[in-house]
């Protein structure tokens, strides 16, 4: 039986049901299924320590949705938006993220390499102390993101745009930077011993920490 949230009370099991809204529902003992999600809108719904292994989206959102303890581990995720979600003590290793959004969403404490995320927005995103070593974050939109204590060594961050990201501590060192948009403060408060840089970038160091260039 459905109600008029699309939500069916006999049990949703991950099949079926595309185009449809599921608002302020409990689905932590969702199971994945072998079909993908496809166009399917969540709204403050509850994943909490979901097993959610292997689970392949679509063209999905999901707003306000808490993913806490949650098991995303090799799940694949292609043009889905995950807004202003809480991803804490999650397991995302061996997930991929392909044109997708994560504008607002806290990833606390979680698994996350290894990871793939390709022409992705994370605008806002709280990353603080997150562990991406290694990880190809090139041309990512990480403008205004919580990068604090986040592990970036020897990450590729290539044409990333990381304007106004919180850089404080961040350990950027051998991490690539070329063409990546980084504001002056953030130049100087993160960690940047070996990291590969242009010559734009090279200058606005140096300005930075009070150089004058002659």
């Amino acid at each position: 039986m459905h109600d008029d949230t699309g939500y069916d009370d006999t049990g949703y099991d991950g099949a079926g049901y595309d185009d449809s809204d599921y608002i302020d529902l409990d689905l932590s003992e969702v199971q994945v299924g072998d079909e993908p999600w496809r166009q399917r809108r969540f709204v403050r719904c509850r994943f909490v320590d979901a097993d959610l292994r292997g689970l392949v989206t679509e063209s999905c959102t999901f707003d306000e949705c808490d993913f806490t303890g949650a098991d995303l581990g090799d799940s694949s995720h292609r043009g889905s938006a995950f807004r202003t979600c809480m991803i804490r003590r999650a397991t995302l290793g061996g997930a991929t993220f392909r044109g997708c959004s994560l504008l607002g969403t806290s990833l606390i404490d979680c698994r996350l390499r290894p990871l793939v995320v390709t022409d992705c927005d994370l605008t806002l995103a709280a990353l603080g102390r997150a562990d991406l070593r290694k990880t190809d974050l090139s041309g990512l939109r990480l403008r205004e993101a919580n990068l604090v204590e986040a592990d970036l060594r020897e990450a590729d961050l290539r044409g990333a745009d990381l304007s106004g990201a919180r850089l404080l501590h961040t350990r950027l060192e051998g991490a690539d930077l070329r063409g990546a948009r980084i504001n002056p403060d953030g130049l100087v408060q993160a960690r940047l011993t070996g990291a590969t840089v242009d010559a734009e970038q090279a200058l606005a160091f140096a300005v930075a920490h009070g150089l004058r260039i002659a």
